[in-house]
């Protein structure tokens, strides 16, 4: 079977990249392939004093560690493949210089905006911002402050891009990119990716929780308590509802004291702040649910909560923008609701929470759309197709195809 090297650089707070990670090693050894990995961690980052952070700054763009570890891994473990997800900080693309020296296709997984944005996200000050969209250097994020609002971090994330750019990395040295939808396929072809090289394949749900029962008891947010999940937006709608819907909110992150404390000031009837939940607690507040509110102000990628969602057969109440767009069908999985908009987001939770009717179908429309896109053994037959297209057959070793 196929040898894979997954190359992850892990973040400080465990976020959806690390899970989706571990849901695809997973995956793959359950098929009997080997997986090798390489994983650097944020956390090497918080020992380091002034000098550590200005070679962090050079290991950005090129991290000499990462590329002799990864060459000297490549050397023993003979991978067939290479699937990298996230590079930046630790990493760097310098590895991939590695697995074309030693002729391993690579796969990277376009999780984040970062190849377009320093900051990752197209969003500057909780609006959706593309200035930097094209541009061979990224002056406009720079001049902002938009990555950690510091000068030298965004410096340093744009200084990556650039001279990779001007390196030819990206078009030469990266087999086939993943994008998460059809949208964010766009976006990096407007911002100078390889149109015949993106290929789109969507995140998966590892294992099949199982269709909900009953109409639910509450409205529920899943996800980081960040800017750009549009947290302050659902605490307005809640605050503009003229009925008593209860809603609770799972996650943990900078937002959560300024959550907490709005809902105690504004008294927000019914928000409930439940904290972090493991994978078996999302999908049981998932299941006693009657919709899932996902009003992220930014270009999401591909939420994994999403897809957990319709594997639940719950409806799915989401911002109309960017990717959300392509992936909830507007009063077929769930309803829309213009980003940022407070007003109609109080609208469509009110029509969801009067119709229970109405959402349970559009939960079994949801629950359809996971069986037939999201359940893991199609992403597995969906990377498989990929590593066939790089003369990678998943049955056999690499050594044994070069034979023939």
């Amino acid at each position: 079977m196929t040898t894979v090297l997954m190359v992850h650089n892990l973040y400080q707070q465990y976020g959806g990249e690390d899970s989706v990670v571990a849901a695809e090693v997973r995956l793959l050894e359950a098929h009997g392939h080997r997986v090798v990995c390489y994983y650097r961690h944020n956390d090497e980052l918080r020992s380091r004093g002034a000098f550590g952070t200005l070679v962090a700054g050079i290991d950005t763009v090129w991290a000499q560690k990462s590329l002799c570890d990864v060459r000297t891994l490549i050397a023993k473990e003979k991978p067939d493949i290479a699937h990298f997800h996230n590079t930046f900080p630790l990493i760097s693309p310098s590895v991939y210089y590695a697995c074309a020296a030693a002729g391993v296709p690579v796969l990277q997984t376009l999780h984040n905006f970062r190849l377009l944005c320093p900051c990752s996200a197209l969003l500057r000050e909780g609006k959706v911002c593309e200035e930097c969209l094209g541009r061979s250097v990224a002056w406009p994020a720079i001049q902002h402050r938009c990555y950690r609002e510091s000068y030298s971090a965004t410096a340093a994330a744009a200084a990556m891009v650039a001279a990779h750019r001007a390196m030819g990395t990206w078009q030469d040295k990266i087999d086939t990119y993943i994008a998460l939808s059809e949208f964010a396929r766009q976006k990096f072809i407007d911002g100078g990716l390889p149109a015949d090289r993106i290929a789109v394949k969507p995140n998966f749900v590892y294992s099949d929780p199982g269709p909900k029962r009953g109409p639910g008891e509450y409205a529920l947010f899943v996800g980081r308590l960040s800017e750009e999940k549009g947290l302050r937006v659902l605490l307005r709608a809640w605050q503009q509802l003229d009925m008593d819907i209860p809603l609770r909110i799972a996650g943990d992150g900078p937002l959560k004291s300024e959550l907490q404390e709005a809902i105690s000031a504004n008294d927000v009837h019914g928000c409930t702040l439940v904290g972090a939940l493991n994978g078996d607690g999302v999908r049981q507040a998932m299941h006693g649910a009657s919709f899932l509110v996902v009003p992220s102000v930014w270009y999401e990628g591909f939420p994994v909560t999403i897809a957990e969602a319709f594997a639940c057969g719950l409806p799915v109440v989401a911002s109309r923008l960017g990717s959300l767009s392509e992936i909830v069908s507007d009063g077929c999985t769930g309803l829309h609701f213009c980003a940022g908009s407070s007003e109609e987001l109080a609208a469509k939770a009110k029509w969801a929470w009067s119709h229970p009717v109405e959402m349970q179908s559009m939960g079994r429309t949801a629950r359809a759309e996971y069986e037939s896109k999201y359940t893991a053994e199609h992403y597995y037959e969906h990377v498989t197709r990929l590593w066939n297209r790089l003369g990678i057959d998943k049955e056999s070793p690499r050594e044994h195809q070069e034979e023939r």
